[in-house]
């Protein structure tokens, strides 16, 4: 009887997975994450209580159990931010059986850890270019330094999330002055293409030993399937340390460094949101403090009497 009611369980979250990547267009990096933690809630549960829950349980967890299974994630390690999300995909898995039941969701009322503010620290714009090159530089192939150097431009002079700029496909080549870009759940955008990250991708273009066409990826790995992301995280941790850069310094940073020095420059944060492709302005607002941060830094650091 109680394996029955696991399988079930177990079996509602696989629909979750299917239901996130298919019909909600998550990404896969963000799919899998809340699967793991619908699969951590019916493991706690289980042990909580001496037996498996079943669908029909979840609609009537007690905040209490919740509860505790957010307590028990805090004592494995997880910070104030971690849980938060921990907290997030729990409730969103609750709030799927509840609607696959036909239910109406009455979630547990517990409130999530207050997230510290952090504010990304963005890279000064001849560092940003100097990673990008040195991250070439290092590479052990000459096509493959031309891929790594366009593609690192592209995420600071275009603003793309990694998971974006590997997605877009042959045929945006040859770059004009813009490119349209598909985002986070299905949502495109046009954001613009400076001249020199232009060239770089027609340089790799050129290079690059695969058959580019037009419905595969621009960016190839070193057999020729899909570039993946950690590949190029892996490669600027190296140029980064050669350069003696923050450890912060990371493909995403550029991104953050892009929107800051748009900001710096005069751009307005309703504009800046459409280039990021935020679905609320509330996420574009903290590159304001960002951009406060950025100066207050160089304040201090040239003003004579700082």
């Amino acid at each position: 009887m109680d394996a029955d009611r696991l399988t079930e369980t177990r079996a509602l979250a696989v629909r979750f997975d299917q239901v996130l990547r298919l019909d909600r267009r998550r990404s896969p990096h963000t799919a899998r994450a809340y699967v793991a933690t619908a699969h951590r809630l019916i493991d706690f549960l289980s042990g909580y209580h001496g037996e498996p829950p079943s669908p029909s349980s979840l609609l009537a967890l007690p905040p209490a159990d919740l509860r505790a299974f957010l307590a028990a994630r805090r004592g494995e390690g997880l910070g104030p931010a971690a849980a938060a999300r921990e907290m997030s995909a729990a409730r969103a898995f609750l709030r799927f059986a509840a609607e696959q039941q036909g239910e109406i969701p009455a979630l547990p009322k517990v409130r999530a850890p207050k997230r510290p503010r952090t504010l990304p620290r963005p890279a000064a714009p001849a560092d940003a270019v100097a990673l990008a090159e040195e991250t070439g530089a290092m590479a052990r192939s000459e096509w493959i330094a031309a891929r790594d150097t366009a593609l690192l431009l592209l995420l600071y002079g275009s603003g793309l999330r990694i998971s974006e700029a590997l997605a877009l496909p042959a045929s945006v080549h040859p770059l004009g002055g813009t490119v349209r870009v598909l985002g986070k759940r299905g949502k495109t955008r046009v954001v613009p293409v400076l001249p020199l990250v232009a060239a770089a991708v027609t340089d790799y273009v050129r290079l690059c030993p695969w058959p580019l066409e037009r419905d595969l990826p621009l960016f190839r790995g070193a057999k020729g399937g899909p570039l993946s992301a950690d590949v190029v995280r892996r490669a600027v941790a190296l140029a980064r340390r050669q350069l003696g850069l923050d450890d912060r310094l990371t493909p995403h940073a550029l991104r953050h460094s892009f929107a800051t020095h748009l900001l710096a420059g005069g751009a307005d944060l309703r504009t800046l949101q459409e280039l990021l492709g935020h679905a609320s302005l509330s996420s574009t607002q903290i590159y304001t403090a960002v951009d406060a941060a950025h100066l207050l830094d160089v304040y201090r650091t040239a003003h004579p009497r700082a």
